[in-house]
């Protein structure tokens, strides 16, 4: 437990002995003080998360890193290919025994959409023209 939730906790613990005290008539005005200091708390935290990814972003592009992972080899992607042929050889099987032909074309779709996904990210080329031809356009 850290420190903020101590000081929530200790708050907690006085608006409920406030309330005793005061009865029930002063309730909501406690209860919405109370989740005041909560969401203010919960702002704080969100707050500093969204500060540290925008330095982390900054970070990466002051360094001119790529988001996409340079360890991309064409083993990899030749493995990863040849993965997902092994395994449609189930898939279809499966999809044709419980659904048929609609089953099949599903199941089909998938993986050639789980391989699109894989070659689009493994080389930025194949759909970077239409990305920087939009990014043109902002720097105007």
């Amino acid at each position: 437990m850290d420190a903020h939730d101590t000081e929530l906790k200790k708050e907690l613990d006085a608006t409920l002995h406030a309330r005793r005290e005061l009865g029930e008539e002063y309730e909501s005005a406690l209860v919405d003080s109370f989740l005041e200091k909560v969401d203010q708390r919960v702002d704080a935290v969100v707050d500093r998360r969204v500060r540290r990814q925008l330095a982390e972003q900054q970070m990466a592009q002051a360094r001119g890193a790529r988001s996409t992972p340079a360890s991309d080899s064409w083993a990899e992607r030749f493995g990863f290919g040849i993965i997902s042929l092994v395994l449609a050889i189930p898939l279809s099987a499966i999809a044709v025994t419980q659904a048929g032909l609609s089953g099949l074309v599903v199941a089909w779709a998938g993986i050639v959409g789980v391989n699109l996904v894989q070659a689009a990210r493994s080389n930025a080329a194949l759909f970077g023209r239409r990305r920087a031809e939009r990014d043109s356009d902002w720097q105007e």
